[in-house]
């Protein structure tokens, strides 16, 4: 999985995934109710934007399936608009420029790996080279191999090549790597960022939150069917780690980790902390200016010890924006 995928799309740089890029998908206040009453999307509204990755996270049940099987034309909003390249998503031609790796994909046991390749190309007008998605998702000396006498993470690799075989403008991975060792997850880390950098806009619904944090442009925290954040990684975990958004987009702040004898009402008044608890005997201080706040925990108690200074994981900052579920 060391080589990019050929692409007749003109290689962009990362910076085109910023606001003034056009708008590739769009959910436009969004509301889904089943039969059973359940509401799974309640007025959400997002946007994916030309040569992204964008990562959608949210507790089971937040409403990211439906999100994506809306933006697949699989299912259509109780209320709401949905726009895919500007047109319905449940157009052929839409289809066209999309392509699904699904948690759940099969695909049929007694095929080999470059007829499920073949059958996969025949179906677009203008596919990837069979040869392009046999390098892109590392599958070389596999071609011949049954699919069902493949492994686990081998069978992801096919489903991951299977997704990419219509050269799509617009890429829905979920989960793409479960199941894959350390080596090949961050081979298909490459071969995700090189469709960004060619272009591409990849929407990525995963558990593993450090791939989120390694592979995201932009991350869309949901949670009971609304977008509670959204913004870049280091936004996201800054907000977080701030109380869920006390402090504002841009400032890096800092986890002060420590035994004191300083009162929280006593740290809370120093400048740049934002928040303080305790746990276990340590105190746990969030400050905006964590070198001025240690100068001053410092100078006024000297018996200060047990000290570590993290920056905020994006694990902790998804738990505390979607604490409530």
């Amino acid at each position: 999985m060391n080589q990019v995928m050929e692409t007749p799309t003109q290689a962009v740089p990362h910076s085109a995934a910023r606001p003034s890029a056009p708008a590739v998908a769009t959910l436009t206040n969004i509301t889904k109710r089943y039969a059973n009453g359940v509401v799974a999307l309640d007025g959400l509204s997002l946007e994916l934007r030309r040569g992204e990755i964008v990562a959608l996270l949210g507790p089971n049940g937040a409403g990211k399936s439906t999100a994506v099987r809306l933006m697949m034309g699989l299912s259509a909003p109780t209320s709401g608009d949905v726009r895919i390249f500007g047109a319905d998503p449940q157009l052929t031609s839409t289809r066209l420029r999309t392509g699904v790796m699904l948690q759940v994909g099969r695909a049929p046991e007694m095929l080999k790996v470059r007829e499920h390749i073949a059958m996969f190309r025949s179906y677009y007008p203008a596919p990837a080279s069979a040869a392009s998605l046999v390098k892109a998702a590392g599958l070389e000396g596999l071609e011949d191999r049954l699919f069902g006498q493949l492994s686990g993470g081998q069978k992801q690799r096919v489903l991951f090549a299977l997704a990419l075989a219509g050269n799509p403008d617009l890429v829905f991975l979920d989960e793409p790597t479960v199941g894959l060792d350390i080596e090949a997850r961050r081979a298909m880390w490459a071969q995700i960022r090189s469709l960004r950098d060619a272009g591409k806009t990849v929407l990525l619904t995963t558990h593993y939150l450090e791939e989120a944090d390694a592979l995201a442009d932009r991350i869309i925290v949901i949670s009971k069917g609304r977008v509670v954040r959204e913004g870049t990684p280091a936004e996201i975990k800054n907000a977080g780690a701030a109380g869920a958004g006390a402090v504002s987009s841009g400032v890096a702040v800092k986890i002060i980790r420590c035994v004191t004898t300083l009162s929280a009402e006593h740290l809370l008044k120093m400048p740049g902390v934002n928040s303080t608890m305790t746990d276990e005997g340590r105190t746990i201080i969030i400050s905006s200016t964590p070198e001025s706040t240690l100068r001053e925990m410092l100078a006024l108690d000297q018996s200060l010890h047990s000290l570590e200074v993290q920056s905020p994981a994006l694990e902790d900052a998804f738990l505390a924006l979607t604490r409530n579920d």
